[in-house]
């Protein structure tokens, strides 16, 4: 019996969807920088990035979603590339947030209903 991956597990199942995100971070030498960047996987506590920008494991970043003009805290977990072709940047949210990402019709592990992630409010 193989030992699981433990780098591959999610705390919460992921979807494949492509969102145009905006990330805002301060890089190691104090510029401030804000980059589009596009969402290749998404789940409740963060997702899979492509950018152009290579970005360190542990740096804080702001992301935020022009679509819901929502931002939220997340650290950069892991980036695999090579300068020549774009970064994959996994994220990590601070706080767990389904509602982030606006899906309509999230998986039932992401723990909110339709209506909220719609942005709907009961009557």
């Amino acid at each position: 019996m193989s030992e699981p991956n433990f780098q591959n597990r999610r705390r919460s199942q992921r979807v494949l969807l492509q969102v145009a995100i905006l990330i805002r971070t301060e890089l190691a030498d104090g510029k401030r920088v804000q980059i589009q960047a596009f969402t290749q996987e998404i789940n409740a506590h963060g997702g899979l990035l492509e950018s152009s920008v290579k970005l360190s494991p542990s740096l804080k970043i702001t992301l935020v979603n022009p679509q819901t003009q929502k931002e939220i805290g997340c650290r950069v977990v892991r980036t695999e590339g090579r300068p020549e072709s774009s970064f994959a940047i996994a994220i990590e949210f601070d706080q767990p947030s389904p509602q982030f990402w606006g899906v309509a019709f999230p998986p039932k592990d992401w723990g909110i209903t339709d209506d909220a992630a719609a942005g709907k409010t009961a009557s």
